[in-house]
């Protein structure tokens, strides 16, 4: 079954400039991406500058969808690459475009999936860069890391293409399951930390970091959207014994 490029989304957390998300649009258009998401853009995607830039994928920026924030902007993604130019990145692990990309074609080719390109100025936060299951790292040179923004999103999709066009896969004979959505696993770690919390496992001031690495493992595992309402199950079950102790 050949991926379907229909299914991506590529979405930008608060571009800064019109000529940046011009030139995005236009490669997207280049590279066979219908669905641009902006969240909180600090420019106008309909501005002359930025369709200019984009000539032909001006559709792109007139049906662009645009967010709050980024967890609303993947909340109905199942498989989310993120990319990272920065070096204090704590210890989120980095991954090649390889590795990431073609992780992303192993999903079914009904799933919807993004890749998210961080802001000009600053990139990501930690805390973004830990909603997507893989991260990408571009090499570069270290004395100066950063790419644009544009040379960035084109990199990674020329990558993606080659490798979906190398990649092919079929779902005959085999059971596939979908991952786990960003929402579904936060909304999973924010019950765990409250039960945690509550029994005594996790301490306010250090519980931030400690459920940093609760996430890094169940997204190591790539878990499943029923793994995850197992576990919840688990924790609202395992919390109404302990409040109906006598």
């Amino acid at each position: 079954m050949a991926f379907n490029l229909k299914n991506i989304r590529v979405v930008l957390v608060e571009p800064l400039g019109e000529i940046n998300l011009g030139s995005v649009a236009r490669l997207c258009k280049n590279f066979g991406i219908n669905q641009l998401r902006l969240v909180s853009p600090r420019c106008d995607p309909l501005d002359i500058t930025t369709k200019k830039m984009a000539l032909k994928g001006s559709d792109l920026l007139e049906n662009a969808q645009i967010h709050s924030n980024l967890l609303e902007a993947i909340d109905d993604c199942v498989r989310v690459v993120a990319t990272c130019g920065r070096i204090d990145h704590g210890e989120i692990p980095l991954h090649s475009s390889e590795t990431a990309l073609n992780w992303l074609l192993q999903g079914s080719s009904k799933d919807p999936i993004a890749i998210i390109f961080g802001r000009e100025d600053r990139g990501l936060s930690n805390q973004e860069l830990q909603l997507a299951q893989k991260v990408i790292t571009l090499p570069s040179s270290l004395t100066y890391p950063s790419l644009n923004l544009s040379h960035a999103v084109a990199i990674i999709l020329h990558d993606l293409i080659r490798y979906s066009q190398k990649y092919e896969y079929s779902i005959k004979n085999k059971e596939l399951h979908s991952l786990s959505t960003p929402k579904e696993l936060s909304n999973c770690l924010d019950q765990t930390e409250d039960f945690l919390l509550e029994i005594g496992f996790l301490h306010k001031h250090t519980s931030k970091s400690r459920m940093s690495k609760i996430k890094g493992l169940l997204q190591r595992a790539e878990v499943r959207s029923e793994e995850v309402a197992l576990i919840r199950g688990i924790l609202r079950q395992t919390k109404w014994f302990i409040d109906n102790q006598t």
